[in-house]
Parts: structure tokens; C-alpha cells; sequence
């Protein structure tokens, strides 16, 4: 069921378990599309659409079909850096990093209702800053080597474990995260396991994600 307009979607329930993460040149087999509608049906609980690609027609195109399909599940569709898009969409959400806009003018972009997100890499005061001007949740990562991010910050669990005692919004584990390596960062804290290679990179798409989804089980 889609959200109603307007609600925010950061509750500790929907913000817990997969946060699937596209990536273009993993699409080369199969449609973006027929890739997200696979992790939707393993239970991804949250799908970024992440293209760091120069045409904005399909790019628009492609976020405004995923929103679709993720609404059919009702499941938030979040937008990777790109504000503009995130609005002209009508998207669940927007996630920055260091380059993007501020917390503040993505909230005067998007309204009260879609989430905002926002990449702290290894740094905890970043996250403090975040939660201070209204994020509505925070990323820490890489915490494994990664293809998508080969040069990303080495992050450690101990972030994890820290937010948990000493924030009140959801925490995101990303970096090179698999279904052999991913308990630990659960166990430590985090609310969601950001996933790319790990999902997208997968021969079935589908069983990728409900081995992530069965880690959440025993916690």
C-alpha cells in the first residue's frame, strides 16, 4: 500500500532490514526495472535509485517507473544526490553526501513528508550534526572493501554501536556488505544494511535479498 501523502516514513519498522542500492552497470542483463521488482519481491525495505549517468530524460524516466513499482509494494523510493530529481518526482526521499545540498534546503525542497538521508562515512560528529539539522537517518561505510566505492573511508563497527546508544534515528551500514560478513554491523547497531553488488550484482536477485532479510531475524 502506498504511504499517504505527506507522512513521514522514518519510523524504526520501515526503516530496518535491506536498503537496496541501484547501479546502471549492473543492468546490463536485464531492465533496471525488472532487476528492482526481483528485490522487491525478496523484501528489500528500502530502494535508493543511485546513476551517476549524464542524461537526465532517462534518468527521469527511470526514477519515475521505480516509484511506481516501489509504491506497489509500499516501499520508499529514495533518489542518490540528485535534489532536482528528487522533487521533480514526487520521490519517498533524498540522500546526500558531502557535495550535495544541505539538510535544511532539501527540506525546503521536498517538503515535510520524504526522508532525508545523509552519508557520515567514518565520522561520528558528522552524524551528530545530521541528526541535530533534522536527517532522518545516517550512514556510516565503507565497512568492507567495495567495487562501487574502491577508495571509501574505512569505517568501524565501533560507529555502530556508539549511534545506537547515543542517537535516536536509524543507522545505515554500507561498504562491501554480504550475507557472510553483514550479522556483526547488525549485532553492533545498525538499522539497515545498504547493499549494491551484494543485491544488484547477483545471478538471482530475489534469494540475494531474503539471505539479507534473514539476518534481521535474530535481532
Amino acid at each position: 500500500m502506498q504511504e499517504p501523502k505527506g507522512r513521514r516514513l522514518n519510523d524504526a519498522q520501515r526503516l530496518r532490514g535491506l536498503y537496496a542500492i541501484t547501479d546502471s552497470r549492473l543492468a546490463a542483463q536485464s531492465s533496471l526495472s525488472q532487476q528492482v521488482a526481483q528485490a522487491l519481491a525478496g523484501g528489500a525495505r528500502v530502494i535508493q535509485y543511485r546513476d551517476k549517468g549524464g542524461d537526465p530524460d532517462r534518468r527521469m524516466r527511470e526514477a519515475s517507473g521505480l516509484l511506481q513499482l516501489c509504491h506497489q509494494k509500499g516501499v520508499p523510493l529514495i533518489i542518490n544526490d540528485d535534489l532536482e530529481l528528487a522533487v521533480q518526482v514526487g520521490a519517498d526521499g533524498i540522500h546526500l553526501g558531502k557535495d550535495d545540498p544541505s539538510i535544511a534546503r532539501a527540506r525546503r525542497r521536498l517538503g515535510p513528508g520524504p526522508l532525508i538521508g545523509v552519508s557520515c562515512y567514518n565520522r561520528f560528529e558528522l552524524a551528530v550534526s545530521a541528526q541535530a539539522a533534522g536527517a532522518d537517518y545516517i550512514a556510516f561505510g565503507r565497512f568492507f572493501p567495495s567495487s562501487s566505492k574502491p577508495g571509501a573511508v574505512q569505517a568501524e563497527a565501533g560507529l555502530l554501536r556508539r549511534a545506537k546508544e547515543e542517537l535516536h534515528i536509524p543507522t545505515v551500514a554500507i561498504g562491501g556488505i554480504t550475507p557472510e560478513n553483514g550479522a556483526p554491523l547488525i549485532a553492533a547497531g545498525a538499522s539497515m544494511l545498504a547493499v549494491i553488488e551484494g543485491v544488484f550484482g547477483q545471478p538471482d536477485i530475489r534469494a540475494a535479498c531474503e539471505r539479507f532479510n534473514q539476518l534481521f531475524e535474530d535481532y
